[in-house]
């Protein structure tokens, strides 16, 4: 027993020896994250693009770089946006917006007069204001307009920052130029909706463009899906179809659409200090870890002709407009025992039908005399009244309320209604002519007020009084 339980531990521990050397290699074979140069190099440049607003690109531009900064990274964001909206993200007020993008490109200032720190360490910022609306417009006549922002940035591209990120206006002007000018690497946000792919041809065809002929070292770095909602079925395909078509340019993860995300520029700080443990920040972290590992492709950016425009779900329940036009109605369906193809078309028997009365009428349009033209079923057009346009839009006039209401119930034939006169008030203070005096009442009208009920009274007026009075007319009592 002794030489079988020893005969068998040796193979127990080499099974675990075994195991224990081949579980080794598994742990040293985990991804290692990104190593922080302690004295930065030459700092990578990326502009982030997409002519179309909305998808996210000062949102990734200020929570990317925020998130290059959290790993220990020396980020510079340049918003080249109009509308500052990365510089609000980051906290940066207007007050302290002294020298902006527009005078470095513009007024070609000092790039380093223009950055300022930001709450974040280790990020810094060029903000904008809306003075850069204008700068298209006088860079139109510049010589070397397009190189403006390559020149600027040079002073600070060696051993001051490890990442500059540009952050493009929604548009392929005169500024997005610029940044695919100074530029070496491109990424471009795409919204998980409808139409995220609208103008991205366009996009990747003024790459090529500025490839070709300004900025040859232009590379498509990646494409980053943004605003993602897991409860739609068109975010997944829209997901779906960007990874098919290009492959390992899109990054690993998506950016959620999430309430954080909204309310973190309203407090001017990035998700990853506004909200570290939610889920907007998670992915951008993540992202900024995929895009210090990645190095930016050595060879050009591919050429793209057709670029899907759209991502339709398949409809398998519901029929398209064109095969809802080829179904024949209910109506005019064939019966269940006759086959469609026997049954005549609805037109051709229409169209024999109006044969004879054609035949008819033939002979008779001679001109006579005597016979009248066949009249129309329906009236013809220029027998309808023509109606201006304030005819047609103008309500009919609104006929005002009878003074005197019509009887209840009509008055039998050769009788007028009944009239009754109803005495509400009697003012003696009020003078017929106003100047003289109110005489005292005589006993005989006093009589007479006495007795009346108001109903059927006496119209007399012998004292002078003014006495207000009501008639009205009363039928069917």
């Amino acid at each position: 027993m002794t030489n079988a339980s020893a005969s068998t531990s040796p193979t127990v521990e080499t099974s675990t020896t075994h195991a224990s050397a081949s579980a080794k290699p598994k742990r040293a074979s985990r991804k290692q994250g990104p190593v922080v140069p302690e004295i930065p190099g030459r700092a990578r440049v990326i502009a982030i693009a997409n002519q179309k607003g909305g998808v996210g690109k000062s949102t990734t531009a200020v929570s990317l770089g925020a998130a290059l900064a959290d790993i220990g990274y020396r980020v510079l964001v340049a918003d080249l946006d109009p509308q500052g909206n990365a510089s609000t993200g980051m906290g940066i007020r207007h007050d302290a917006r002294e020298v902006t993008v527009y005078d470095v490109v513009v007024s070609e200032a000092d790039i380093e007069r223009a950055i300022v720190p930001t709450p974040v360490a280790r990020l810094h910022a060029v903000p904008a204001t809306i003075d850069l609306a204008g700068a298209e417009i006088e860079l139109v006549s510049q010589f070397s307009r397009e190189s403006r922002l390559k020149k600027a940035i040079e002073p600070v591209r060696e051993g001051v920052y490890d990442f500059i990120l540009l952050d493009c206006p929604p548009s392929l002007g005169l500024l997005t130029i610029n940044a695919l000018t100074a530029a070496e690497e491109l990424i471009v946000p795409i919204q998980c909706e409808y139409y995220a792919l609208e103008g991205l041809g366009q996009l990747l065809r003024n790459v090529s463009l500025v490839q070709q002929n300004i900025n040859a070292g232009l590379r498509l770095s990646g494409i980053v899906m943004t605003m993602f909602d897991a409860r739609t079925k068109l975010s997944e395909q829209v997901v779906q179809e960007v990874q098919k078509y290009f492959g390992d340019l899109v990054y690993g993860v998506i950016i959620p659409r999430t309430v954080r995300l909204s309310e973190a520029p309203g407090f001017g700080q990035p998700i990853t200090v506004y909200d570290a443990k939610s889920k907007g920040a998670e992915a951008y972290r993540q992202l900024a870890r995929e895009v210090a590992l990645r190095p930016p492709p050595d060879t050009p950016m591919p050429h793209y002709d057709e670029i899907p425009v759209a991502v339709m779900a398949p409809l398998d329940d519901i029929a398209t407009a064109e095969e809802g036009a080829s179904l024949p109605d209910a109506d005019e369906g064939p019966e269940p025992d006759e086959p469609a193809e026997d049954r005549p078309a609805q037109p051709s028997e229409a169209q024999h039908e109006a044969e004879p009365e054609l035949e008819a009428v033939e002979p008779e349009a001679a001109p006579s005399v005597d016979i009248a033209p066949p009249v129309p079923e329906r009236a013809p057009p220029e027998t309808r009244p023509q109606l201006s346009d304030q005819e047609l839009w103008e309500e009919p006039p609104v006929q005002p309320e009878p003074r005197v209401k019509p009887p209840s119930s009509p008055a039998p034939p050769g009788e007028l209604p009944q009239r009754r006169v109803v005495l509400i008030e009697e003012d003696p203070e009020i003078d017929i002519q106003g100047s003289r005096e109110v005489p005292p009442s005589s006993p005989s009208s006093n009589q007479v007020h006495e007795g009346m009920a108001g109903i059927g009274a006496t119209l007399d007026d012998e004292g002078g009084r003014k006495r207000r009075w009501r008639m009205f007319r009363k039928g069917g009592d």
